[in-house]
């Protein structure tokens, strides 16, 4: 099932994922629409976030991906509102305005499903 998140610096070695923070655990926020994700991403704007991009993404992948990087996730069912905090972190772990440098190298068996999946989308924006 195809879902779609929040990133910035999208396609970059900068790349970072929208989460948000509950107590002590960080969710990543998978939305069934595109819609609502764009939605939101307006919404973290019009509160003075950066802005991010909506990306389409498996399921699964992203499911993946929190279980190797200890996130949560939760799902945002099409239609279901869902509204920013009103506070941002003072620290992102990612700088918008960094230099990007090379991805650090990993073997294949180190590399996540989501790492192969952004590594191919910044492949292919060389084309």
């Amino acid at each position: 099932m195809r879902i779609y998140v929040l990133l910035y610096n999208s396609g970059t070695a900068n790349e970072g994922i929208h989460t948000l923070n509950i107590g002590d655990q960080d969710f990543i926020l998978m939305f069934e629409s595109e819609d609502d994700a764009i939605r939101y991403g307006i919404l973290l704007e019009a509160q003075d976030f950066l802005t991010p991009s909506v990306e389409s993404l498996e399921r699964e992948e992203i499911e993946d991906f929190c279980l190797a990087s200890g996130y949560q996730w939760k799902f945002i069912s099409d239609g279901m509102l869902e509204i920013p905090p009103e506070n941002n972190v003072t620290q992102t772990d990612w700088n918008e305005d960094s230099v990007y440098s090379p991805l650090p190298e990993k073997t294949e068996v180190e590399m996540s499903a989501f790492e192969l999946e952004r590594i191919r989308r910044q492949l292919e924006g060389l084309l």
